[in-house]
């Protein structure tokens, strides 16, 4: 991996597509080389300025002052050019306007108001495993199996919607987070569909549509209390059906490929089920299950040494910065349950840090309880296969074998 520096100010600059196929199915020796290179690199193939490093990533991401994301979390610029889609209150807005839709959000999705999930949640994770390794036998593919079905099967009901259509969730937030990144052969294949997908998830928002107990009815009860405006409530609830089940997805599997292939990490879980949160978070570490963000400057920004222009687009790597050794050690490239990942970015950091956080975590902490208490070893039963998509880190297929306990 090659890159250079302009002699007129010494800023390193790679000519590398980070969204190109070679890089989305191996990302690693890129984000290596980009550490490597300097606290900024310009890439000029898109005119971003890429942050690999831990320091400056976690400033990047706290500093809403300095790099919105008001202007987009993408490659478009929301400054001259119009979005897809309405733009995110959570993701793709800052203070003001991001107030009051996080507070909503933070109080309905907080560790308390999750309390009253978490052994209804175990329990139809127990079930679940216990149907595939009755169904499936020993040999099967975690992905439709288990990383996808669970969180399809608690997450839907936990928000409101309907059962019907709900298979539209994961196409519809796959083309989302491609389109985040530029207009490539990615976004063109999940094109066709957009609008018969958005015009779906759009339906669901509506408050006669939603159960009436659960995520989506708390937040039009809180429109109802004027905490937010009746207009923002059905793009509240969108934005937990955008990004509430395929990060959640792509990190179980990560989750479980890495046990399958360190089994002494298996053993430890299974001895001390208590780390199973703890395994999930060094996972999301260590996979990064969201690659990477864009932020926008609003001022002429100083970094490293050199000088970011207003209304640039930054581009953060979260999974180079999650695995930088200036940050996690000289192991930083290794998978260790005896590590504390507090602190990863695999959630981004400050105000617009991933609000569905703890939900994830229960769903991981369900399904690896339950896996832990019935299954002795994990092993791959053939070969992982990876699904490109330009902002996460995902997966097609996972072919495990699970030997019963």
């Amino acid at each position: 991996m090659t890159l250079t520096a302009e002699p007129a100010h010494d800023l390193p600059t790679s000519d590398v597509d980070p969204f190109g196929p070679e890089v989305l199915e191996d990302p690693l020796p890129f984000h290596a080389a980009l550490r490597e290179a300097g606290p900024v690199v310009h890439l000029r193939r898109y005119d971003v300025f890429a942050f690999a490093r831990y320091e400056q990533v976690r400033a990047a991401l706290v500093d809403w002052q300095g790099f919105q994301s008001a202007a987009g979390v993408g490659l478009s610029n929301f400054r001259h050019e119009k979005p897809w889609r309405p733009p995110s209150l959570l993701l793709e807005a800052d203070p003001p306007r991001h107030d009051a839709p996080r507070r909503v959000l933070q109080k309905i999705l907080g560790p308390r108001a999750l309390r009253k999930l978490h052994e209804a949640w175990l329990a139809d994770a127990d079930r679940l495993v216990a149907e595939v390794l009755d169904a499936q036998g020993p040999e099967f593919d975690a992905v439709p199996h288990l990383t996808e079905a669970f969180p399809l099967r608690v997450f839907p009901d936990a928000v409101g919607i309907p059962q019907e259509g709900r298979e539209h969730l994961l196409p519809y937030g796959d083309h989302a987070f491609n389109a985040f990144g530029p207009a490539n052969a990615l976004v063109e294949t999940g094109a066709p569909r957009v609008g018969e997908l958005s015009a779906w998830v759009a339906a669901q928002c509506a408050r006669e549509v939603l159960a009436p107990e659960g995520f989506g009815a708390d937040i039009w009860a809180a429109s109802d209390r004027g905490d937010i405006t009746p207009e923002q409530a059905p793009l509240v609830v969108r934005s937990l059906l955008t990004a509430g089940v395929d990060t959640t997805v792509h990190g179980l599997s990560a989750v479980l490929c890495t046990f399958a292939t360190h089994p002494e990490q298996w053993r430890r879980l299974r001895e001390e089920p208590g780390l199973a949160r703890v395994a999930f978070d060094e996972a999301v570490r260590w996979e990064s299950p969201v690659q990477t963000f864009f932020r926008t400057a609003t001022r002429d920004v100083a970094i490293g040494g050199h000088v970011i222009p207003d209304g640039h687009k930054i581009l953060m790597f979260l999974g180079a910065a999650n695995r930088d050794p200036a940050r996690w050690g000289p192991d930083a490239d290794a998978f260790d349950l005896a590590r504390d990942p507090s602190g990863h970015v695999g959630f981004g950091m400050g105000i617009h840090q991933c609000v569905g956080q703890h939900v994830a975590r229960l769903e991981a902490e369900a399904l690896l309880t339950a896996l832990a208490r019935r299954v002795e070893t994990i092993e791959l039963a053939g070969p992982p296969r990876r699904h490109l998509n330009n902002t996460l880190r995902a997966w097609e297929a996972l072919p495990l074998r699970l030997r019963p306990a």
